[in-house]
C-alpha cells in the first residue's frame, strides 16, 4: 500500500527557523535508509505557512486567503510518500526517525487510496483514463487502449539479462538482411518481441515480422504467438536506442503506479509503416498485454 507520512508543523518551524547541520545530517542519514529498503517514492519539506495561500470554495465563488494561518497542530510542514506492506510497517519506520524539529513534534501516516477502494464505481474505463493521466505525469507519450488480435511473428532469438539486453541492437543488425524476403511476410512492418521472463530478470527477446499460421520457418528462426487480448499500447516518437530508458520507465515509474495489471504474456515493440528508417525514430509502439 501507499502511505503519505507527514511531519506536522511547530512553531520553530512555523517561525521558519531551519534545522540544524546534525539534524540535516540525521534526516540525510535515515532518508538513505528508507531508500535502501524500497519504501521511500519521495519526500520534500515546505516552507512555513506564512509563504502559503489557500483557496476557500463557497458555491461558485473562490476567497484566496494569504498564509499565516493559526492553527499550528493542523499544519504540514514536510512529508514522504512511502511504498508499505502495511500501516503498522509505516510505523514501525517512522518509531526509527530522528526527531524532525528542534522540539517535540508529531508525524502523522494517512494510507492513500487505490483503486480497489473504489470498488465497481471504478470502472475499467475509468481506471484506463487515470492510468494514462500517469503515464504523461511521467514523461510517456499518451497511451491508448486497444483489443489486439492473435497472431505470428517469426525471426531471429536471443536470450538476455539486464546487463546483456544491450546487445539486442547486434541481433537487429542479423535480422534486418531477412526482411522481405522471409515466407509470407504479411507486411514490412517488423517486431521486438519479450516473452519468457523470469524472476531473475531474464528474457528472450525475438527480432521479427509477421507470418501466416503455418508458414514455413527459415533455418534459425523461432516462431513466438501473440495472442488477443487487451492491450495498453504507448506510442515512442523518439531514437531506438532509447528503447531500454522507455522500458524502465514503463516498469518501474508507471506500472506500479498506474493501476493496470499485466498479463503473463509477450510484450513487443511494433516498428510501424511511419518508422523512419533513416532516423530510427518515429512510429514506434509498446505493446503491453492487460489482464482480462
Amino acid at each position: 500500500m501507499k502511505v503519505i507520512v507527514m511531519v506536522k508543523a511547530t512553531k520553530s518551524s512555523e517561525a521558519g527557523e531551519m534545522p540544524s547541520e546534525q539534524l540535516l545530517t540525521d534526516m540525510g542519514n535515515y532518508n538513505e535508509q528508507l531508500v535502501k529498503a524500497g519504501i521511500m517514492l519521495s519526500g520534500e519539506g515546505l516552507h512555513p505557512s506564512s509563504k502559503g495561500v489557500r483557496v476557500r470554495f463557497s458555491g461558485a465563488n473562490r476567497m484566496v486567503i494569504d498564509g499565516p494561518f493559526v492553527e499550528t497542530n493542523e499544519l504540514v510542514a514536510g512529508f514522504w510518500m512511502w511504498n508499505v506492506k502495511s500501516i503498522q510497517e509505516a510505523v514501525d519506520w517512522v518509531k526509527r526517525c530522528p526527531n524532525p524539529m528542534m522540539e517535540d513534534s508529531e508525524i502523522e501516516i494517512r494510507q492513500v487510496f487505490s483503486a480497489e477502494d473504489f470498488g465497481e464505481s471504478f470502472t475499467p474505463e475509468l481506471r484506463e483514463q487515470e492510468a494514462s493521466q500517469r503515464a504523461r505525469i511521467v514523461g510517456l507519450e499518451t497511451p491508448r487502449f486497444e483489443n489486439g488480435r492473435a497472431f505470428q511473428i517469426a525471426g531471429l532469438s536471443g536470450h538476455y539479462t539486464q546487463d546483456t539486453r544491450k546487445q539486442i541492437p547486434d541481433l537487429w543488425c542479423k535480422f534486418i538482411p531477412h526482411v522481405g524476403k522471409i515466407p509470407g511476410q504479411v507486411s514490412g512492418e517488423t517486431y521486438g518481441v519479450c516473452w519468457n521472463f523470469q524472476p531473475e530478470c531474464t528474457f528472450d527477446y525475438l527480432a521479427g515480422v509477421e507470418i501466416p499460421a503455418g508458414g514455413q520457418l527459415p533455418t534459425g528462426f523461432t516462431q513466438v504467438q501473440i495472442p488477443a487480448g487487451r492491450y495498453v499500447v504507448i506510442p515512442f516518437s523518439g531514437h531506438v536506442s532509447k528503447i531500454t530508458e522507455l522500458f524502465d520507465t514503463i516498469w518501474t515509474k508507471w506500472l506500479p503506479e498506474s493501476g493496470l495489471k499485466t498479463a503473463d504474456t509477450p510484450v513487443f515493440e511494433r516498428y510501424t509503416e511511419k518508422f523512419n528508417t533513416t532516423t530510427l525514430s518515429d512510429g514506434i509502439e509498446i505493446w503491453i498485454p492487460l489482464q482480462a
